[in-house]
Order: C-alpha cells, then structure tokens, then sequence
C-alpha cells in the first residue's frame, strides 16, 4: 500500500494487479459476471485507479521529511546465497495470536522478519477499520513517524475509498460477502545495514477482492515488492518509511479460476503466517 519519497512504482497494498485465468467451461465470467481477465467494466477499472491513488498519497505524505538514515549500501551487486532462504536455527519471534509480531532481534536477521511481518500486517483486511489500523500503526511505525502515518492513513480510508473497493462506507463488508485483502512475503533483503538503520526489500504477492455471487470486484492477484527503512527504537525495528513497486512477477499459470464459495471458504478456513528467518 505505499509509495515514499524513494517512490520506485506504484501499486496498491495487497494487489491491484491483473492475472491470466482459465476458466470452467471456456468462458471468462467470474463470480456471475464480473470479467476477471482485463478488468475492463469502469468500475473495475475507477477501483484499481482508486486503490492506487489514494494509498500512494497517504503514504508519501506520512514519509514526508528528511531521511536521517546513516545506513550505508552493503552487497547491491551480490547475488544471495544458496542457503539464504534456509532456516537458521535462531529461535524466532515471540508472538500472540491475533497479534503482530513484535520483539525482533536487533541484527539483520530480525530486521528482514520484522519488514515481513509488518508487510503483512498493513495489507491485511484490518487496515480498512480504524480501531484496528490504529493499533497496527501503534505497533509497528516509529514513534517519532506515527502521528504522520496517522493522518494519512486516516485521510486516504475514506467513506468513498471503501465503496471502491466494494465495501460498506464504515469500511465493513456487505452481507453475503467476504472481503479479501491479504500480502504474502515470498522472501527478503536486506540492501542497507547500519546498527540501528536497515533497509529491507520484501517479495511479495498479494490478494484483494470481494468474494461472494455477482461479485464486482473478483479476488485477484499481483506481485509487488515493499521497501521498508526501519529504524531501532524502543527496543525494536519500526517502520520509518517505506515504498513499493511492481513485481517480480512470474508468468501468469493456466489455473482454473475458484467460485466464489470456493474462494470465501479458503479465506475463512486458511489463516495467515507469522514469518521469521
């Protein structure tokens, strides 16, 4: 969902992007009607277009002001180990469910779990009520950044802003319905590195749409990679500032395309990862 003063791209947090579906039967209607290949109908296209402007804006204006980072770049032109991914035996972080994930180690290695974790923590559906956006920005931003974060996060959830992307004006989800907005970490790295300042890069793919019969707004998918610059502060890694751009994304697979039961249950059913190196 952002974009700062680094602005690389654009995208919407949690995707607005498109994918090539095949569909049962040949044809191209998903969720009784909407087209998913193309997203050609104007309202389709006035939620993409929405998403991305109004989530671009709140987070370049809560990135507003001096970057202070002293970090320095450390391996841009290495190309990462075969064992980068590998589990390194370091207990991970401790965590609450239904909470985020806080209490990082204070190196590289808790850096890249913090930027994942919080990457998911500001796409998910939570984001679009203000109770819950609240204790997300409370708990993962820099104290000295939050009021910031606050306001625009405040100004760019909006009565309309919900309604584009399918969702009653209090940001609740239409009966019959089942909101879907969720970031999925493929991987991270870290691209500067300094004691108390890091700059992780995160991997992602995302879901965002509205489940459910004659569906506007079907769940689709997209790749985006996050740029989060964290800082060291109360005994933690916090969110300074952070921007996204598009990809990489892999060529798109000839998967059949879910139903709309199908896709709501899934969501229910399946929940998300808590991610640690």
């Amino acid at each position: 969902m952002s974009l700062g003063d680094d602005q690389e791209g654009s995208g919407g947090y949690g995707g607005t992007g498109q994918t090539r579906t095949h569909l049962p039967g040949g044809t191209t209607d998903v969720y009784g009607g909407a087209r998913r290949t193309g997203r050609s109908s104007s309202r389709s296209l006035v939620t993409v277009v929405g998403v991305v402007v109004l989530l671009i804006a709140a987070i370049a204006f809560a990135n507003r002001g001096d970057d202070d980072s002293s970090s320095s770049g450390v391996g841009a032109g290495e190309q990462p180990r075969a064992t980068s991914t590998a589990a390194s035996g370091t207990k991970p972080v401790q965590s609450t469910p239904g909470a985020i994930p806080t209490g990082y180690a204070h190196d590289a290695q808790g850096a890249q779990s913090a930027a994942a974790n919080y990457a998911v923590a500001l796409g998910a559906a939570g984001m679009f009520d203000k109770t819950q956006r609240d204790a997300t920005l409370q708990a993962i931003v820099a104290p000295a950044r939050l009021a910031g974060f606050q306001a625009a996060m405040d100004g760019a959830y909006t009565p309309a802003f919900n309604k584009n992307v399918g969702l009653n004006d209090d940001g609740s989800t239409p009966a019959g319905y089942t909101f879907v907005s969720r970031t999925n970490p493929i991987g991270t790295k870290v691209t500067e590195s300094a004691q108390n300042n890091m700059t992780v890069e995160v991997w992602c793919s995302g879901l965002l749409g509205m489940a459910g019969e004659n569906s506007t707004n079907p769940v689709t998918n997209s790749w985006f990679t996050v740029t989060m610059k964290l800082e060291w502060a109360a005994g933690d890694w916090k969110v300074v500032t952070q921007s996204q751009k598009e990809g990489p994304a892999p060529v798109p697979g000839d998967d059949t395309a879910s139903s709309a039961d199908d896709m709501a249950k899934a969501v229910d059913e399946y929940g998300g990862f808590t991610y640690a190196r």
